[in-house]
């Protein structure tokens, strides 16, 4: 079975788009783009069966907007407005939904993810934690916490970048990160915490900080171009997150990344954060692409995006030379418009088309390998409908800490249960 040169609605397409990137790759427009005839093996990971992690993007970092660059009043990341966009991600399906970190106005993630855990009842919440701003023994019990209110749906972030305020040498982030995550893992996982590192010493009970997820507690989510970052990811964390780049470098990104974990013995998951932009047809997709930067000031642009601690990082100055070398559109290669990176930090190009078009775009990242996206697209809340009613349905999604046994089907024993309370 292979579908060429579809132009219908997608509501029209009476076949399960699933199941395409099984037997053919649709034509696009009317021929085949270079890079999307090449096809993929997938390189080894965790997370053998063919489902997804499909996550949603929370604006707790003073980032939702009509108009890329522009800072929205109607659209302020309170308390209110952030809430909204994970109950919208949550009625529509979305299995995560990524909380970020950044010293600008907005929401804390803890407090604010410990609030709206008692709303939501069935997405996860993926924490961003950037390690060295809490004590360790008390950043695990604040995790711990988190994840009985839950009731298991945390997922966290590691965040590697400068501390607020601060511009630190980068071997002393990697060693801290490292540090912080070992001990995360033993406060999770053992009796006591026993560990002797160069920058924290700790020989204390772990009976405080007991997480309700089991098989060493939530997941840990991990995103960095440089190879300490990388490093720190192959030999502690779950989940490798990238952010958009053509095909082939994205591929030997994890080949990389995949043969680090394995020289630790592992084995790892890969994300992509990237945005996106769906519309019944791709000439809607990129009019409102071309519409979102229709009030594009760059000096504004430039004020907004370098506001935050990541700014100037690696993987940022990466997504800018993409863009510097795409085409007079932006397009970086078909389907990845690199435009988003003009007017905000991170993350810095989105996916653009037609519902068909991204479901086989996202099953040829699937044929790679990977098994978890979080995305956004501006506004938050609108562009969550249009995803979740265009191409959520059509894709076979999961939560990785369920597939990968961590969280329980019944109440955990901890002593936050009905565990011992000994001294």
């Amino acid at each position: 079975m292979c579908l060429k040169n579809i132009h219908l609605p997608i509501s029209k397409i009476a076949i399960d788009l699933r199941l395409l990137s099984k037997f053919c790759y649709l034509t696009l427009n009317s021929s085949t783009p270079k890079n999307m005839s090449e096809t993929y093996t997938s390189i080894p990971i965790r997370t053998l069966e063919r489902k997804v992690e499909i996550a949603w993007f929370d604006d707790l970092c003073g980032g939702d907007t009509q108009f890329l660059g522009n800072l929205d009043s109607e659209r302020r990341s309170n308390y209110s407005h952030c809430l909204d966009i994970i109950e919208t991600a949550d009625r529509q399906g979305f299995k995560n939904i990524l909380l970020p970190t950044s010293y600008v106005v907005g929401q804390e993630v803890l407090p604010f993810a410990a609030a709206a855990s008692q709303v939501v009842e069935n997405i996860n919440l993926l924490a961003a934690i950037r390690t060295g701003e809490i004590h360790p023994p008390m950043l695990a019990r604040h995790l711990a916490t988190l994840d009985h209110m839950l009731k298991g749906r945390l997922t966290v972030n590691i965040i590697n970048s400068n501390l607020p305020g601060l511009n630190e040498d980068s071997v002393l982030r990697y060693q801290r990160c490292d540090e912080v995550i070992q001990i995360l893992k033993q406060a999770w996982t053992q009796d006591e915490i026993d560990f002797e590192g160069e920058i924290y010493s700790f020989k204390m009970r772990a009976d405080a900080v007991k997480p309700y997820q089991r098989n060493g507690g939530p997941l840990l989510y991990f995103g960095g171009i440089s190879p300490g970052s990388q490093e720190v990811c192959a030999k502690h964390c779950d989940v490798f997150l990238m952010w958009p780049e053509p095909e082939g470098s994205i591929y030997a990104t994890m080949k990389e990344m995949s043969q680090k974990a394995a020289a630790y013995g592992r084995k790892i998951d890969f994300g992509l954060r990237v945005h996106v932009i769906v519309r019944e047809t791709e000439e809607e997709a990129r009019a409102y692409a071309k519409h979102l930067m229709s009030k594009f000031d760059k000096e504004t642009g430039e004020k907004l995006k370098n506001r935050t601690q990541d700014a100037k990082s690696a993987g940022v100055l990466r997504q800018d030379a993409l863009r510097a070398a795409a085409d007079e559109d932006d397009f970086i290669e078909p389907l990845l418009w690199g435009g988003i990176g003009r007017a905000r930090s991170g993350c810095g190009a989105a996916l653009v088309g037609t519902p068909t078009q991204i479901i086989v775009k996202l099953n040829r990242y699937m044929d790679m390998g990977i098994r978890s996206f979080i995305f956004s697209g501006y506004p938050l809340i609108e562009e969550c409908k249009y995803f979740g009613e265009l191409v959520l349905p059509h894709l076979e999604t999961c939560k990785l800490n369920e597939v990968q046994g961590r969280l329980p089907k019944e109440t955990p024993e901890t002593p936050l249960t009905f565990g011992s309370l000994n001294p």
